[in-house]
């Protein structure tokens, strides 16, 4: 006696992968994903190996692993491949505090982001 199955919610033409805490702030990821967004794969890992943003190398290791599923558990074809969705959400926030002058404290947070990309199948040859 097993749980059911859950139905899947991609189509059959995409295949996704999720990193977690991820250590940055959402604000500075997002703008990472953002340069990805609606590209072909091969554009998309292009840009992220040549980015100067640290974080990028991270998301580019989450679109490689996106593309890996694609290819290997939804037998999709590597080179019609698009970033359909690069989402980013919010992590914990540890929350730190940094001695100041006179015994006072001010607060230190300390941001960390969940990323999701999703790769599509396009019907023509991107």
């Amino acid at each position: 006696m097993s749980k059911k199955a859950h139905p899947r919610k991609l189509t059959e033409t995409e295949a996704k992968a999720v990193a977690r805490l991820l250590r940055t702030s959402p604000r500075k990821l997002n703008l990472v994903a953002q340069s990805i967004r609606g590209k072909s794969a091969s554009a998309a890992l292009a840009e992220l190996t040549f980015s100067k943003r640290r974080i990028a190398r991270e998301a580019k290791k989450v679109l490689q692993a996106a593309i890996a599923n694609a290819e290997n558990n939804h037998q999709l074809d590597v080179d019609r491949l698009v970033v359909s969705e690069a989402s980013v959400g919010r992590g914990f926030v540890m929350r730190r505090f940094h001695a100041r002058a006179r015994g006072r404290a001010a607060k230190v947070e300390k941001w960390w982001s969940n990323f999701t990309v999703v790769v599509r199948e396009s019907e023509e040859t991107a």
